[in-house]
């Protein structure tokens, strides 16, 4: 048994992605659908499970589904451009799992795994993400524009990066923050 050994191959980190806000310029969009409902823009805000926020004001997720517009949102500059040089990457969402799907068909987007808000009991945690990719925690980064995402990464002790190119994402001292999509690619082959 004197031979020499085979060096063990270097894990790539795969990039899990939160979709609205961070892929998909969905702003306008998800907006667009609550002021069709009645409610005052000030009211709106982003980053929240569909149902909890349709609760908080006082319509039904079928009502909000019926007016939502999915044609409205499109990937951010660079983001198609990122995807189609990830050889596996993972959805983490809140959103509703129709228009997640119909969305990343629509952009012929194949994730390897795409969680949305159906897959969690309450907001959305990295952890069923993890065991479905059979990666730890070390071997992804998770790409997000609020701060749940920063959250959500924290708990699950993986490193969150910031879609910096979303003018409403806020930066911590302590992110990774990016200012086009295609500088994952260089983050992901360190």
């Amino acid at each position: 048994m004197g031979g020499e050994s085979t060096p063990i191959p270097r894990i790539r980190r795969i990039a899990v992605c939160d979709l609205d806000g961070t892929l998909v310029d969905s702003d306008a969009a998800l907006a667009d659908a609550f002021l069709a409902l009645g409610v005052q823009r000030s009211e709106i805000t982003h980053g929240h499970v569909l149902a909890e926020e349709c609760l908080r004001l006082g319509i039904s997720v079928e009502e909000y589904l019926s007016v939502y517009d999915p044609s409205m949102a499109a990937p951010f500059p660079g983001v198609s451009e990122l995807v189609n040089q990830l050889s596996r990457w993972a959805v983490c969402s809140n959103k509703h799992p129709d228009s997640g799907a119909a969305e990343l068909a629509r952009f012929g987007w194949s994730p390897e795994v795409a969680f949305f808000a159906d897959s969690f009991n309450g907001p959305k945690r990295l952890e069923p993400v993890l065991d479905a990719l059979g990666l730890p925690s070390s071997d992804v980064v998770f790409l997000g524009d609020t701060a749940h995402d920063r959250l959500c990464a924290k708990n699950a002790g993986v490193t969150f990066v910031l879609a910096g190119w979303n003018p409403r994402a806020q930066a911590e001292p302590t992110d990774v923050v990016l200012s086009n999509p295609l500088e994952l690619l260089e983050l992901l082959s360190d």
